[in-house]
């Protein structure tokens, strides 16, 4: 499976298992990346209002 992340986001699998095991910890710009891949979308949820944000709508400063 780290074979095919790697392929599929161009993350070296080393890298990728380095994430696995707790060696190092991915930016959230990796986290989208492999989550993209693999067909999920990150939403965040208010637990008091419901509201969700997502990557789509999420505002970040570039």
């Amino acid at each position: 499976m780290q074979n095919e992340i790697s392929e599929m986001t161009n993350i070296p699998q080393n890298t990728i298992s380095q994430y696995e095991t707790g060696k190092i910890q991915p930016t959230f710009e990796i986290i989208e990346k492999i989550a993209t891949a693999c067909d999920y979308k990150i939403i965040f949820k208010n637990k008091n209002t419901n509201d969700e944000i997502n990557t789509e709508n999420i505002g970040r400063k570039i």
